[in-house]
């Protein structure tokens, strides 16, 4: 057993601060005008809203999960395995119509600590969805994104509520990449 001097001056896991785990970004570089407007069309066609223009600063860059697109200095985009989608701070700028899942408030704590979206917690979802689709997630109270994620199952199974994993969450509110952004 420590003597008690000791003890009070030890760190515990819970006083570690990990605010400070960034996310790496590397070769970051203005994307051309034709660029932009591929992903900007690619992105209004899966979501339903547009998008930014090529009138808008579009960077693209490289990150240890995926890529990123920065839109104007904020990092609004991702491209996950060649397919752009927006992060949660860029669905809640342009506030898209379409690949949206609603959860109930009791999966929220756990989608929000970064785990995969079960099938029981899903109550709405757009039909339109395919499995391997990227979709983004929200509550049921306050319809706000809370993480982007791969669905596993179309929009029909979707609402069925089966068990099992419905979507594979690969960002959320609280993760690294949600926390560059402050």
């Amino acid at each position: 057993m420590l003597p008690l001097s000791l003890t009070k001056t030890m760190k515990t896991d819970e006083d570690i601060d990990t605010s400070m785990a960034d996310i790496r970004i590397r070769k970051r570089k203005r994307m051309r005008n034709k660029e932009i407007k591929a992903i900007s069309a690619q992105l209004e066609e899966a979501l339903g809203v547009p998008v930014f223009t090529e009138d808008d600063p579009v960077d693209f860059a490289e990150s240890s999960d995926f890529d990123l697109l920065f839109v104007g200095g904020d990092i609004l985009g991702l491209v996950y395995e060649g397919v752009p989608f927006l992060t949660v701070r860029g669905i809640i700028k342009y506030r898209p119509l379409k690949r949206y899942a609603t959860v109930d408030m009791g999966a929220v704590p756990f989608i929000t600590n970064g785990a995969d979206c079960m099938g029981p917690g899903i109550v709405e979802a757009d039909p339109s969805i395919s499995a391997g689709d990227l979709v983004w997630i929200r509550d049921i109270k306050n319809k706000v994104p809370i993480a982007v994620g791969v669905s596993e199952r179309n929009g029909a199974e979707l609402i069925e509520k089966m068990p099992g994993k419905a979507i594979r969450c690969i960002h959320n509110v609280g993760d690294k990449l949600w926390k560059s952004g402050e």
